[in-house]
């Protein structure tokens, strides 16, 4: 199956896990993406290797960047019914406050859609949605 058709079956049955298997770096950081609420929603698993403080037992920002990233470009192969990979222009990441040594979550809005670029706003938290740790602000070209 190619990647094209594997984002076309997950868009269909709502299970993104077989297009995450086919991106080994989401699978060793240990991200998981998974559609609740017809919107997509990420989940870093607490894992040691994450940590990028280990005095305050605090996760290293380029792991919270890549979950945001990661839930913003699956959240367009899901809602925008994108064929290819949608390709990163650029990233802002608000780091909000310190992210712990925790399961880390993540959503993200298509805020607007055009022929050839997409933006996408993305918050990660711990816990408590109404706390986020992180969020970005992402351009891609579709």
């Amino acid at each position: 199956m190619t990647l094209v058709e594997a984002i076309a079956e997950a868009r269909r049955t709502a299970e993104l896990a077989p297009v995450v298997k086919r991106i080994p770096y989401m699978e060793w950081m240990g991200i998981e993406m998974r559609v609740e609420d017809g919107s997509v929603r990420g989940l870093m698993k607490q894992s040691d290797m994450l940590i990028g403080n280990y005095v305050h037992r605090a996760l290293h920002g380029g792991t919270l960047g890549a979950l945001l990233e990661s839930t913003a470009v699956f959240e367009l192969l899901y809602t925008a019914e994108a064929e290819n990979l949608p390709r990163i222009v650029n990233i802002t990441i608000e780091y909000l406050r310190s992210g712990k040594d925790a399961d880390t979550h993540a959503r993200a809005f298509v805020e607007k859609l055009g022929r050839n670029v997409a933006n996408v706003r993305a918050i990660a938290w711990q816990g408590d949605e109404s706390k986020p740790v992180a969020a970005a602000h992402c351009h891609f070209l579709v």
